[in-house]
């Protein structure tokens, strides 16, 4: 249960670095409260990238999730991203050419793995994200922070 902050939104928007790695860099502090008594269902991070194709259309570049960190202190993770397909050549043609192609319109199909065997997917990369994790008076929960 979220206790204080948004559940989702958009946070940025970034361009390619012009050092020879080409890496982009989001610095969007994510400052969320959660109650709970058991980490069940645990919170998730949804990132999904959307970037320029050659026509100029806004196209979906990149999805993927990762579970929230349960200990406190920094932590680093990699997501891997994927891309939906379309099932055949004539719908990967057409969705080219007029500039649709396959997203999905509920992020929380990312965060699930219900239904999404039977989605099409290509891998697309990684993203590399950094926490901050601070918890408060998990202990009196039975928890063991160590």
């Amino acid at each position: 249960m979220v206790t204080s902050g948004i559940e989702e939104g958009i946070s940025q928007i970034s361009k390619k670095g012009e050092n020879e790695m080409s890496l982009f860099t989001f610095n969007f502090p994510i400052d969320v409260s959660f109650k709970t008594t058991s980490p069940f269902g645990w919170p998730q991070l949804v990132v999904s990238i959307y970037g320029i194709d050659f026509f100029g259309n806004d196209v979906v570049r990149g999805y993927g999730s990762v579970h929230l960190p349960i200990s406190p202190g920094k932590h680093k993770r990699r997501i891997a991203m994927f891309v939906p397909e379309s099932s055949s050549m004539l719908q990967r043609f057409t969705s080219w050419l007029i500039g649709r192609r396959p997203e999905f319109i509920d992020p929380r199909v990312v965060a699930q793995g219900e239904g999404r065997d039977v989605t099409r997917v290509r891998s697309q990369g990684y993203v590399n994200v950094f926490f901050n994790v601070v918890t408060k008076n998990i202990e009196k929960l039975g928890y063991n922070t160590g």
